[in-house]
C-alpha cells in the first residue's frame, strides 16, 4: 500500500450536454461545470465547501464521497459553473427582463436609495435562473469521483517522494547511531585510567595515612558511578528499534501518519537523552546531528496520512 502525503490539487471539467427543455438547452450549450480540490496537511480531516447555491443540494452527497476515501488532511472542493466560451454572453429571456423590473422598481419604492439593477447584474440573474432549475446530480457526483481519483495520485505521488526521503533520513541516523556506540567503551576506559591515576596520586600525597586498598575502592566505585552517568547504550538500543518501526511502516504504507509522529517524538527524546549523558564533544556532535535529522524527518511526517 502507497503512502500518501495530505498536500494535494486536482481539478477536472464537465461541459453540458443533453437538456430537456429549450431553456436547459441554451444554458447547456453555453456553460460547463468545473470543479476542483485542493488538500494540505491537517491533524483531523477538515472538509470545506465552496458551492454555488444550485449545487448546494449536493454537498452532503460530495462530503460522503470524499470521507469514504482520505482520512486526514485539509480538504477545499470548490466547483463553479462557468461559461463554456470566453465570448459568449447569454441573453436573458423578456419575461425575466420584465420580472427584474417590476421587482426593482417595488424594492426602489420602498428603498429610493436603492443602487439600479446594472447591466452585469441582469446578465448574472439570468444566468442563474437558467441554471438553478437544472438537474447536476449526473455530472457533478462522477465529476467529483474523477478529480478525488487525480487528487489521490497526486498525493501518492508526493507521499512516494517523501518516504524516499524519509528513508534516507533513517539511513543517515542508523550512521550516526553506529559512530556513537563504540565511543561510550572507550570514554568509560579513559575515565577509568583517570580516576586510576588520580588515586596513585593521592596515595603518593598521604604517605600511608590513608590505606591503599580503599582509596583504590574509592576510585573504582568513582569509575563505576561514571560509567552509568555516561552510558548509552540502551538509548541507542531504542533509538534503532524507533528506526525499525518507522522505516517498517513506510514500507507497509496506508494510515500511518499519527503513529509517525509518536515514534518521532520518541526518537527526539532518546537523542535528546543522549546529549544530555554526554561525556565527550564528538558524542555531543553526533547528537545535535541526530536532531537535526530527526527535526527533519517530523516536517515530513507532517505532510503523511
Amino acid at each position: 500500500m502507497p503512502v500518501y502525503s495530505m498536500t494535494g490539487y486536482a481539478s477536472a471539467q464537465h461541459h453540458a450536454g443533453h437538456a430537456s427543455n429549450e431553456a436547459e438547452s441554451r444554458a447547456a450549450a453555453s456553460s460547463h461545470l468545473g470543479l476542483e480540490i485542493r488538500s494540505v496537511n491537517s491533524r483531523f480531516l477538515d472538509l470545506s465547501f465552496r458551492l454555488p447555491e444550485e449545487l448546494r443540494p449536493y454537498e452532503p452527497a460530495l462530503r460522503e464521497i470524499i470521507a469514504a476515501r482520505v482520512k486526514r488532511g485539509k480538504i477545499e472542493l470548490r466547483c463553479l459553473i462557468e461559461s463554456g466560451s470566453s465570448t459568449a454572453v447569454p441573453v436573458p429571456h423578456p419575461q425575466l427582463l420584465q420580472r427584474l423590473g417590476s421587482v426593482q422598481d417595488s424594492v426602489r419604492a420602498w428603498l429610493p436609495d436603492a443602487r439600479p439593477l446594472s447591466v452585469a447584474d441582469v446578465i448574472r440573474l439570468g444566468v442563474s435562473e437558467q441554471t438553478s432549475g437544472r438537474d447536476w446530480s449526473k455530472e457533478i457526483l462522477p465529476l467529483a469521483e474523477q478529480t478525488l481519483n487525480q487528487l489521490l495520485l497526486s498525493r501518492g505521488r508526493e507521499g512516494e517522494r517523501l518516504a524516499s526521503a524519509m528513508l534516507d533520513q533513517i539511513t543517515q541516523l542508523r550512521a550516526l547511531a553506529a559512530q556513537a556506540k563504540p565511543l561510550v567503551p572507550q570514554l568509560v576506559a579513559q575515565q577509568r585510567q583517570r580516576f586510576m591515576d588520580r588515586w596513585k596520586e593521592a596515595m603518593a600525597l598521604t604517605d600511608g595515612a590513608t590505606l591503599p586498598e580503599m582509596a583504590q575502592d574509592r576510585a573504582l566505585a568513582e569509575a563505576t558511578a561514571f560509567a552509568i552517568r555516561i552510558d548509552v547504550a540502551e538509548e541507542i538500543t531504542r533509538l534503532l528499534s524507533h528506526l525499525d518501526e518507522i522505516e517498517r511502516l513506510i514500507k507497509k504504507g496506508g494510515e500511518i501518519g499519527k503513529r509517525l509522529d509518536f515514534l518521532i517524538q520518541e526518537l527526539h527524546r532518546e537523542a535528546n537523552t543522549m546529549g544530555s549523558k554526554s561525556a565527550a564533544l564528538e558524542l555531543t556532535h553526533i547528537s545535535v546531528d541526530m536532531k537535526v535529522l530527526i527535526e527533519q524527518l517530523r516536517e515530513q511526517v507532517q505532510n503523511i496520512e
